[in-house]
């Protein structure tokens, strides 16, 4: 009886103690929960806080982790080639490690268009605008979400970003060119890439000169791809834009083939105005042309007495050695006043406010030519050649002026006296300098009087031209001054319609008749376009083809009606097919309408 009174003691004994252990080994168990809890909560705090560095945006770590884990990244793009392809993400990744843009996939992804190896040859889409540089493609790498659990923790990007490269941040006139216009544009092209978006540059330059151009896209600061590094070794956009619209630029560099204008322009000298006046508004200066009103004598004669001539000046190369000279030339001639400004030593925005009330720009060759975007319409762009440059090989300032709408006369002047240049040999080799090279190469290009044709971008022979110092011949640069603006446009302010398309002729129809075994008539008509009674059109006609059912060729009529009956070259018992269409102000053309099939 002892013996089990014992036993059951030691039993409930063993009991307690079985219970005090688990009791222990549950709280202990809950609190290393709890504390694991907490430092997941810690984590995601600093991860918010660090996404909350790059942003005001507020951003919920937790819901966005989530999303990405469970939603992967999603990928949807415009355009069918890799040269017009502009992509959106979500939770488009970037491993500042390894540099490379990482997407993640999960049963949710969705990846548009799906190419396979196909987005490898040779890329996804273009960085940049300019197109098809291989320094300048964009791609990424694949992972499953699950690798996520091996990875640093993402810090989120809560702002929509737009993705891109500068192209060349050092130089003017590809910051406008391949950078901030379409840029602007891209941005005008999606709603979310509003003023609260954020840039990020891809390219790997520092900030450069012009950096406060790009800030004005946007009010929030640019990202550099230097600075990702700093915000964590994985960043997830939550939204973002990647590559540029290339439909604003109207020049190619010399890639592949000679420098030049584009081949197929898509954008208008309008389209670019209205860029410069967004630019504008963002520092604060007011057009010169829009201050003007209408008004009587007395009005012009005072826009007469303001008007001016800006002459750019240079300090470090390329220079005008006899600047002064030039300028007393000019406002002599003219009867202007003429002022100078310089990148150098003037902001950019006091150098915007003087241009665009100029009414001639002139300058030596170089970048800050584009400038002469903000220009009023009707003034005049006047550029300076050094000896043996041929003005009609560079011509990006000269193709912008005469884009349509942009209504800028353009005039050209080159130095044709080899005694009349300064030239540096031993300067540099990306500043003309040609001691470098050997002594026949040498020999070459100082014989040469014409800088041939060339491939972009360290030709010496082009590089050494272009640098040189230039003493301006003034009777001959007054006398294609006078000549080439005897040819200048009216001033008077460019109407709306000017640029505006006929829209289809309306109730095409054809009659035949049959006159003898060998003889047929065939009548075409039509009524105008419907927008033409809505405009002023200084001239309209009308094409017409014709052509004979089963041939390859076809007979083409330029008619000032709208019905003409046809018996030339027309036989019987032949079917035509006919096409009509209407014709505003010799060149501005509109849409065939649906062909006629007509039977004699």
């Amino acid at each position: 009886m002892r013996t089990t009174a014992a036993g059951c003691r030691m039993s409930v004994g063993a009991l307690l103690n079985g219970l005090l252990v688990s009791v222990v080994a549950a709280l202990l168990w809950k609190y290393s929960k709890l504390s694991e809890h907490a430092a997941l909560l810690e984590e995601e705090l600093h991860m918010t806080r660090q996404s909350q560095e790059l942003s005001q945006a507020h951003i919920d770590y937790h819901v966005a982790l989530q999303a990405l884990q469970e939603h992967g990244t999603r990928m949807v793009c415009t355009g069918k080639m890799h040269t017009d392809r502009i992509c959106r993400f979500d939770y488009l990744c970037y491993c500042s490690e390894a540099e490379e843009f990482v997407f993640f996939h999960s049963n949710s992804s969705v990846m548009l268009p799906n190419l396979g190896s196909r987005r490898f040859q040779p890329a996804l889409l273009d960085l940049s605008s300019v197109e098809d540089h291989n320094t300048q493609y964009f791609n990424f790498l694949e992972l499953p979400v699950a690798a996520l659990k091996f990875m640093p923790k993402p810090v989120f990007v809560p702002d929509v970003t737009l993705i891109l490269n500068r192209f060349n941040p050092d130089n003017l006139m590809h910051v406008f060119h391949d950078d901030l216009i379409p840029a602007f544009y891209t941005m005008k092209q999606y709603s979310d890439l509003d003023d609260e978006a954020r840039l990020v540059f891809m390219e790997g330059w520092a900030e450069g000169p012009h950096f406060d151009l790009y800030r004005l896209l946007s009010s929030k600061q640019p990202l550099l791809k230097e600075q990702l590094r700093n915000f964590g070794k994985l960043m997830c956009f939550t939204k973002s834009y990647v590559g540029l619209s290339k439909m604003t630029t109207w020049y190619q560099y010399g890639f592949v083939q000679p420098q030049g204008p584009k081949a197929n322009m898509l954008v208008s000298g309008n389209e670019i105005r209205q860029f410069a006046r967004a630019l504008m508004e963002k520092m604060n200066i007011t057009r010169g042309e829009e201050m003007k009103k209408d008004g009587g004598n007395a009005e012009d004669d005072k826009e007469k007495k303001a008007e001016y001539i800006v002459v750019f000046s240079r300090s470090a190369t390329r220079l005008i050695v006899n600047e002064a000279e030039l300028i007393m030339a000019l406002a002599q001639e003219f009867q202007m006043r003429v002022v100078t400004v310089s990148l150098e030593e003037q902001s950019f925005p006091g150098i915007v406010q003087v241009i665009s009330r100029a009414s001639m720009l002139v300058s030596m060759h170089g970048a800050q030519l584009i400038t002469s975007l903000f220009l009023p319409r009707g003034a005049a762009v006047v550029e300076l050649f050094p000896f043996a440059v041929n003005p009609e090989q560079y011509t990006p300032y000269k193709t912008l002026a005469t884009l349509p709408g942009m209504d800028l006369h353009y005039v050209s002047w080159r130095n044709t006296k080899e005694e009349n240049t300064i030239t540096h040999p031993d300067r540099p080799w990306e500043q003309g300098g040609i001691a470098h090279l050997e002594k026949e190469e040498r020999e070459r290009i100082l014989a040469s009087k014409d800088v041939p044709r060339h491939l972009c971008c360290r030709n010496p022979e082009w590089l050494y031209r272009i640098y040189q110092d230039t003493l301006v011949d003034i009777p001959s640069f007054v006398e294609v001054l006078k000549e080439g603006m005897k040819t200048k446009p009216s001033v008077k302010k460019s109407k709306s319609t000017s640029t505006v398309h006929p829209g289809r002729v309306r109730e095409a129809q054809c009659q035949t008749l049959v006159q003898t075994p060998n003889e047929a008539k065939l009548t075409v008509s039509w009524q105008i376009p419907w927008n033409l009674k809505y405009l002023k059109v200084r001239e309209v006609k009308y094409e017409v083809w014709i052509q004979e059912q089963g041939e390859n060729t076809y007979m083409p009529y330029i008619l000032p009606q709208q019905n003409y009956t046809f018996s030339e070259n027309i036989k019987p018992f032949t079917t035509y097919l006919v096409w009509v269409r209407c014709i505003f102000n010799k060149n501005l053309l509109g849409p065939f309408a649906d062909v006629l099939m007509c039977r004699t």
